[in-house]
């Protein structure tokens, strides 16, 4: 019988900083006390229950790779069903639930914009619903949340990161690490180099920035989220800075975002996450945003936050 405490530490203690060695788990089961196939098997629960995404590589934005929010509108009595579809796939890392016709959103990563449409088209084939692709074009903070030392505009493009064999990683490395005695060794054959390199690649990127974190990826959810709602504007590309300067002074809100639009069906383009204390709260603060001289002039909506599907 597992033991839900082990389950709880590795999805609570293991989200960075996992063994980067030959034989990872075992290492990871000396370090919680246990035998290595009870680590193994415990992780494979956790996958299969959707808890996990899989153990592996959080690549920073821009830096390598690709990654978009998406969106797809669910038929609520379908809900259950195209969250769990969608939750199959490896590329999707989180999800959530909101209030508007576009109810379940989520974020979709792979190693290359191609494997990125791939995946997009896969996941429109097996929930059967076209899926709202909204890509990040920007990001703005508040002064006193400011992000360092890596934004979102600041990355080195692909091409002078990777080679082929680092092309080839990248995605292996989406999947996750296969759950085997050497798991790295099972990357290296699948790449055509050898398990050192695979290993000292990933140290490499690591210390780069390149990868933001290794270890156990947890597949955040709505009900881990404070009370709070996404508010989005049809703001002008050259008064968004304007608009989401006046947006991150007032409170509630530590930043937003500009997405692309994806007309005709997404008119919006400026993103704001905004959160409070209670329902009451929120809602007063969203109506004060919405007053704002800067945006009341513009479309906008408000998609609120629903518990988890799935």
């Amino acid at each position: 019988v597992l033991d839900d405490r082990l389950g709880w530490r590795l999805l609570n203690e293991w989200q960075q900083d996992f063994p980067l060695c030959p034989a990872p788990f075992a290492e990871l089961a000396g370090k919680l006390g246990v035998a290595e196939n009870v680590v193994l098997r415990m992780l494979e629960k956790l996958r299969r229950e959707g808890q996990i995404a899989r153990v592996g590589a959080v690549f920073a934005p821009k830096r390598i790779g690709a990654s978009t929010l998406a969106a797809v509108a669910v038929p609520p009595e379908k809900l259950n069903v195209v969250t769990n579809a969608i939750n199959r796939f490896p590329e999707v890392n989180q999800n959530y639930v909101r209030e508007h016709r576009y109810n379940l959103w989520f974020v979709v990563t792979a190693g290359s914009p191609g494997r990125l449409q791939a995946a997009l088209g896969a996941i429109e084939q097996a929930s059967g619903l076209p899926v709202l692709r909204l890509p990040l074009l920007n990001e703005y903070f508040a002064e006193s949340d400011r992000r360092s030392p890596v934004t979102f505009d600041e990355g080195l493009p692909a091409s002078a990161v990777l080679d082929e064999i680092g092309r080839r990683l990248v995605m292996a490395l989406q999947e996750g690490l296969p759950f085997f005695i050497r798991p790295f060794s099972v990357l290296a054959s699948r790449v055509g180099c050898d398990e050192y390199e695979v290993i000292e690649r990933i140290r490499a990127w690591s210390a780069e920035g390149v990868i933001k974190r290794f270890g156990v990826v947890v597949r955040r959810r709505a009900t881990d989220q404070a009370v709070n709602a996404l508010l989005v504007f049809d703001v002008p590309d050259e008064q968004l800075p304007a608009a989401a300067a006046a947006v991150l002074r007032e409170p509630g809100v530590a930043h937003c975002q500009q997405r692309a639009r994806a007309l005709p069906d997404w008119p919006y383009s400026l993103f704001c996450t905004v959160s409070a204390e209670s329902s009451q709260v929120l809602q007063a603060r969203i109506d004060a945003l919405r007053r704002l001289p800067l945006l009341v002039a513009f479309g906008s909506d408000v998609l609120h936050l629903q518990p988890s599907a799935g």
